[in-house]
């Protein structure tokens, strides 16, 4: 099965494209604009979605795993990425400014409290907000968990995922030199943040590609050549936080204050073959956290367009909202 085939099947779980009711661009400080976007109910269960990346943007697509007439839907482009502004920016761009952003919007929308709803490094910032702010959250819903760990990033950048990928590792690890090579998120980040824009640009292609070629169980090893732009604001973005393992405090943060979320229903639904963030992670998120429910996938592999990922997550919402 090709990859359109693939995209064609989950479409099909999927609730038909939905119109914002409102878009705006919010100042969340710092001289970063945020932009926001509301769709369906707007008298209805508020959920707030996180997209991945960091630095990916969230997309109309998103839009489409909830019910328009139940759900009150927000999303927003993370500081440096999609439509916010500065584009590419990692200029006062953290975690925590993240999870402030967050409340920022919450507050904005007078909301009490609403369900997260994140992927990837959505799934990150979903547990990290949560774990800071609980009183705020009524249900979490995590796909492809990513925990950010010294261990996972060494899984995909270091050379274990590309062990299964092993000519498109080559391609990755190919501009750069053999001696920088047992560093490349640091090799990666003297380019990205070289200041010529051209060589940046060069090198974020490299970076999304690598990343975008592991996502689907279906890929052919084809990362594809994402926009520019879009490239840059993503590997950018994405090694800025890596470099800075997620600016947490300590390796393995997350799952030791599971505790602060125990209360807190929550439901996981992972890939089984998950090349980018291996299941491992979210097995060891559902033994820490009681009251979340694991749902392993099987013939899924990263990405959110997978078929059965796309089905679990909008039974998992249709569920949360009694149907």
């Amino acid at each position: 099965m090709d990859k359109h085939s693939d995209q064609k099947r989950a479409v099909q779980y999927l609730y038909p494209p939905t119109d914002p009711y409102d878009q705006r661009m919010l100042d969340v400080g710092q001289g970063h604009r945020v932009y926001m976007e509301q769709c369906g109910n707007p008298s209805g269960i508020p959920v707030v979605v996180l997209h991945g990346g960091p630095g990916g943007g969230c997309s109309p697509a998103m839009r489409r795993y909830f019910d328009p007439d139940i759900y009150r839907i927000i999303l927003f482009d993370q500081r440096g990425c999609g439509r916010s502004r500065p584009h590419a920016s990692v200029t006062h761009n953290t975690t925590w400014h993240l999870v402030d952003d967050i409340e920022f919007i919450r507050r904005t929308l007078d909301i009490d409290a609403w369900i997260v709803f994140g992927g990837s490094w959505g799934a990150t910032l979903a547990l990290i907000y949560a774990q800071e702010h609980p009183a705020r959250v009524r249900n979490i819903v995590l796909r492809g968990v990513f925990l950010m760990t010294r261990r996972e990033l060494d899984w995909f950048y270091g050379g274990g995922a590309g062990r299964f990928w092993p000519e498109v590792w080559a391609r990755f690890e190919a501009l750069i030199p053999e001696d920088e090579r047992g560093d490349l998120i640091g090799a990666y980040h003297r380019r990205l943040f070289s200041g010529d824009m051209a060589m940046e640009t060069r090198f974020a292609r490299a970076w999304s590609s690598w990343e975008n070629a592991l996502a689907s169980i279906h890929s052919t090893g084809s990362g594809g050549e994402p926009p520019g732009d879009y490239a840059r604001a993503f590997a950018r973005l994405e090694n800025h936080y890596f470099t800075n393992a997620g600016f947490l405090e300590f390796d393995g943060q997350i799952l030791a204050h599971a505790g602060r979320i125990k209360h807190i229903p929550g439901t996981i639904v992972q890939g089984r073959y998950d090349m980018i963030c291996p299941p491992e992670s979210a097995y060891a998120l559902s033994k820490a956290w009681p009251n979340s429910d694991l749902k392993l996938i099987r013939n899924a592999g990263h990405a959110l367009s997978e078929p059965g990922i796309s089905a679990e997550l909008v039974r998992t919402m249709d569920r949360i909202a009694g149907k």
